[in-house]
């Protein structure tokens, strides 16, 4: 879907957290395995059992084959972190109660229909997602596109290098894959609070809240910004008592 935005990792843990029902193990696996190998909805729901289980265990890079690749692109091979094996393990076990076996023709995500011989729909897909994405409580446009696009940012993030992004993603234009990057939210609202002018003034309002912690280093500053007679206070205590911060009525004096 045109226009949808990306998820952060807090974002994907709290969606995951919200499918249930009796196939909510479907429902799950093709988000977080959507996440974790940013395949096109119509790559992730044409996957065989087979394709991602062989062995007896989870593969490790996962082979979109050109015959289910978008506009018959060359094949490509994704690595499967963590999160999307545990997808896979998850799927596996669901097949074998739900069905009764771990048939490897049978498409990863079927249908609810049909005894499990036809893939869900884009239109299933789309709807058991979207129904997570409110769960959640999301905000932003949000569809099945946001899975792919989630996987190109936190890999353009841990990588940068846009053109693995591209590799990954079977982009054949590296513009494509520039659209996909979007801004890092997080990091911009934290660079936002960091150009604040009251930033400085409130690290200022929190040392002098704590003065008996303070070293007389950052006292000096402090008292020099408010335009105190520095020179002058020290002469003072050094013949009275120990150095102090003067209160704000303090008959001190005050340089022009």
């Amino acid at each position: 879907m045109k226009g949808t935005r990306p998820l952060d990792n807090a974002e994907i843990g709290k969606i995951s957290e919200t499918f249930e029902g009796t196939f909510a193990v479907r429902n799950r696996g093709l988000f977080m395995l959507g996440v974790s190998v940013g395949g096109r909805i119509s790559e992730l729901i044409a996957l065989k059992v087979n394709d991602v289980w062989q062995n007896n265990k989870p593969v490790k890079d996962l082979l979109f084959d050109r015959n289910i690749v978008k506009g018959g692109e060359v094949s490509r091979a994704v690595p499967v972190n963590v999160d999307g094996r545990q997808a896979i393990e998850d799927l596996t076990a669901w097949h074998l109660e739900l069905y009764g076996n771990v048939d490897p023709k049978r498409p990863l995500f079927p249908s609810r229909k049909g005894k499990g011989l036809q893939a869900m729909t884009r239109i299933a897909a789309h709807n058991a997602l979207k129904d997570a994405f409110e769960a959640a409580g999301l905000n932003g446009k949000l569809g099945t596109h946001s899975l792919r696009k989630s996987y190109a940012q936190r890999l353009y993030e841990q990588t940068n290098d846009i053109y693995a992004v591209q590799e990954m993603l079977g982009h054949k234009s590296i513009v494509t894959t520039q659209r996909y990057l979007g801004v890092n939210y997080a990091s911009v609202r934290d660079a936002s609070e960091a150009m604040s002018i009251y930033a400085e003034l409130n690290e200022s309002t929190k040392t002098l809240s704590s003065v008996d912690d303070a070293s007389d280093d950052v006292l000096l500053i402090e008292l020099l910004r408010r335009g105190y007679d520095v020179a002058r206070l020290l002469q003072k205590n050094d013949t009275e008592k120990p150095f102090q911060l003067p209160t704000e009525d303090s008959s001190s004096t005050i340089s022009a």
